[in-house]
Order: C-alpha cells, then structure tokens, then sequence
C-alpha cells in the first residue's frame, strides 16, 4: 500500500509544539508501517535526513515550491504520483488530495484567543481548517475537547473524528546541571511567548507571589517571541521585579530537562491550547504544574489542585503559593504527575494513528 506523509515541518531545527508532533508520529510510524511504501514529503529548502533510520521501503520525496508549498507543491505531487493514503499532521490538506486522506486537527486556539493572532493568520487558519475538515475522510482530533470544537463550531460528524493524545518527550541521559545554578531558585515557563499564552499573568502572579509570599526565587521565561510579544515585553519593563525575571530564549531539549528538573513551579496558564505537552513534561520529571482550569488543559493535567482561572493573576498565584509552601500537597502534586504521565506516550500515539490510516 502506497503511503504519502507530509514531513514538511518535522527537520525543522527549532521545534515547537506541531513540529514536534510531526518529527515524533514520523519516527513512532515506522515499525507499524515498515511494510508499506511510504513517501515522506519535504521541501527543496530542508534536504537533510532524519536523525534516525528509516525502513527499507520509505523514500524521502523532495517537493518544489517555496510559496504555498502544500496547495501547489503537494497538490502537484498527488497529481502526477499518486498514493491510496496521505496524512497530514498539521491541519492543512492539499487541494488535490486522495479520498483517503486522514488530517490532525490540533486546536482551535485561533477561534477562541483571535485577539492572540494576526488578521491574515485568522484567515488562513479559518479557512483551510475548514475545507480540510471536509476533505477528510478522517480526522484525527488531539483531545476531546478539540474533537468537542470540531462538532460544535465546525458541525463536523461526530463519527469523523478519532481523539488520539500527543505523546511527550524529555531526554533520558545525564545532562549537567551547571547552566542553571546562577539562577538560584526559580518558577519556570517555556514556550513561544506570545499574547494567548498569558504571559502577563504569569508575570503579575509571579510579582503577588513576590511582595504577598515573599518568595525568593527568580521567573525565567524560555522562548522565542510571538505574537503580541511587544506588550509582554512592556509588561516586564515595568514590573517592580523585573531584575528578577530573566528571558532565556529558545532552549534545546537537552536544556529543557535541566531547567524542568530544577525548577520550583511550572507555570502553563494559557488562555487557549491545543493539547500541552510542557505540562506531561514538567509533571514526567517531578516539578509540580499550575495550568488553566478548561479543556485541553484540565482534560491532560490529570488533578484539579493545580487548575487555575488563567485570567486572574491573583488566583493563579493562590494556587502557587499552595503548592510552593505546603509540603503535603507539593509532594501530592508531584506524585499525581508521575502517575498521569502514564497515559500518553509518542509509541502509543503512533500506534494509534497507525491505525487510523489502515483502518476502511
């Protein structure tokens, strides 16, 4: 069975949320796939390989066009070589497209947070979530509560749609611990640091906790800049504490391990997500999470302790300081996160989306 994938965002260098998402269901496809013909599609910029082996029958496939590579390179690509199945990871699915073409559907944060994004990106997302939707034989929703959207907002068939979690990742090997001592004790965020993460919420709890709780430690912020990152920016220059709020870029995998194991507090109070893989993160090496109190947050958290109203500062503070300053419930949370880490796994995901595909 000929099998396409869109693999165009998976060697991405940097990797975020759906990047990862599309690097991790690659990698977690191959022992389900390795006896089917697959393609891997990529663009001409990002002719490089995969940092793991690749079965026997996979070929990478490079597909031209630098603008609007998917509706014109792909659609090309369909065209003139065809394939019985094509996945698309990332929302997007080609005008020209086989009848079985399966697409994820990772959230509708652009409907519910629209003052977290650009006119033009409203737009684009609106419209090619919408005719992917329909072009779809199957599509696969991240948690419920996208599945849930999907139904309501969109009116897609409840029978459409398979919820499969994401999986997470955080490196097994020893990494030293040295790049994080001159921080002292900390709260961490990480993430891109834009307007719908709530950024300057995060800030104002982190400064009630300061001058309310005394607490002594410091904020690191680790990400790279988004949309509305002029008002954050704004928003630290005039904090009382803003000597004390430190902005570490983006950080590798590697890094992140280092700065989610030592971390006091992981803070993930976002207006509006996907899924949240950082909380599985955080939670899989022992720091407590404080995150929103509505979906997907709350359905992937797993304990209603660390759940917040992410639009009042003072509540997500009240909810630190809990978790910070008594011991019982510091370890509760902690124990909570090993065990609800055990639901999701990228070997699970893969193997579930296996399935999707494979499936009449």
């Amino acid at each position: 069975m000929k099998i396409g994938i869109d693999a165009s965002r998976a060697l991405i260098k940097q990797r975020t949320g759906i990047e990862e998402y599309a690097y991790q269901t690659i990698k977690n496809l191959r022992e389900p796939l390795e006896d089917h013909e697959v393609f891997l599609y990529i663009k001409e910029k990002d002719k490089k390989k995969f940092d793991f082996d690749l079965p026997t029958k996979w070929k990478i496939r490079v597909v031209p066009f630098n603008y609007f590579w998917t509706q014109l390179g792909l659609s090309w690509e369909m065209l003139m070589h065809p394939v019985e199945i094509l996945f698309i990871p990332a929302h997007t699915v080609p005008f020209v497209h086989p009848r079985k073409t399966i697409v994820t559907v990772h959230g509708l944060e652009y409907e519910h947070c629209p003052e977290g994004y650009s006119v033009y990106s409203r737009l684009f997302h609106h419209f090619f979530v919408t005719r992917s939707c329909i072009w779809a034989k199957k599509i696969i929703a991240v948690s419920q509560n996208t599945k849930n959207d999907l139904i309501e907002m969109y009116k897609v068939s409840n029978k459409k749609i398979q919820v499969v979690y994401n999986g997470f990742k955080i490196e097994d090997k020893e990494v030293e611990n040295i790049s994080v001592k001159k921080y002292g004790k900390y709260i961490l965020y990480i993430g891109r640091l834009e307007e719908r993460k709530n950024l300057k919420n995060i800030i104002a709890a982190f400064e009630i906790l300061k001058k309310k709780f005394n607490y002594k430690g410091n904020l690191l912020l680790a990400g790279n800049a988004g949309y509305g990152y002029e008002e954050i920016s704004k928003k630290i220059d005039k904090s009382d504490f803003k000597k004390n709020i430190k902005l570490l870029g983006f950080i590798s995998d590697a890094e992140k391990q280092v700065f989610l194991t030592y971390a006091d507090l992981f803070m993930f109070p976002s207006l509006c997500e996907g899924f949240g893989i950082p909380i599985l993160e955080a939670q899989s090496v022992g720091t407590p999470v404080i995150t929103s109190n509505f979906g997907p947050m709350d359905e992937i958290a797993g304990n209603n302790e660390i759940l917040a109203i992410p639009t009042q500062s003072k509540h997500i503070a009240d909810v630190a300081k809990r978790i910070l300053f008594d011991e019982e419930m510091y370890e509760r949370v902690t124990k909570k996160g090993f065990e609800n880490v055990k639901r999701f796994s990228w070997e699970k995901c893969g193997n579930e989306i296996a399935k999707v595909l494979l499936s009449r």
